[in-house]
């Protein structure tokens, strides 16, 4: 057998891996995102109990800071007042909450081991939470000097843009 016949097997031996794994990943894969989507429907009809305004006309954000971050929920329509209103209402009485450790409409869309969530409950007070009105829906501003409280808000953010799917983005 010559080098380049031994090249030329090594080459098929080495293709040959590469997709056997790639047919084993496969399943896994789409295992995985089956398990998502059906978390994510989960998700949404929980939020239904909880949410008085509509997933499907509404889009929340979350955008990490050095210090915390925000969380925006608009009205993907501006000129939808009942939205807006909504909309402001519900995340009135949510900051309210979470300003006193009261987490619990997270806790029951989400589960109460939803990243974050404990520390959050536990960390309130060192955690300044303010509520303001944007024109098409409201904000909630999460502050603190607290690093450990920073990391929680964070997977806090990234855990609810995953269980949220579609309705909520990074921002």
């Amino acid at each position: 057998m010559t080098l380049r016949d031994r090249h030329v097997q090594a080459l098929l031996a080495a293709l040959a891996l590469v997709a056997v794994a790639a047919a084993a990943y496969s399943p896994i894969t789409r295992n995985e995102n089956q398990a998502l989507a059906a978390r994510q429907a989960e998700i949404a009809a929980k939020s239904r109990q909880v949410m008085p305004f509509d997933l499907e006309r509404t889009t929340h954000r979350f955008a990490k800071a050095t210090t915390g971050g925000v969380q925006t929920v608009t009205s993907d329509d501006p000129a939808d007042a009942e939205q807006v209103r909504l909309i402001r209402e519900h995340l009135t009485a949510e900051a309210a909450g979470f300003s006193k450790g009261d987490y619990g409409d997270p806790a029951s869309i989400h589960g109460g081991e939803m990243p974050g969530l404990r520390e959050l409950e536990q960390g309130h007070s060192r955690i300044d939470i303010r509520y303001t009105e944007v024109p098409d829906g409201a904000r909630i501003t999460y502050t603190t000097a607290d690093t450990s409280l920073v990391a929680a808000l964070h997977a806090w953010f990234d855990a609810q843009v995953t269980d949220h799917g579609q309705h909520a983005e990074h921002g």
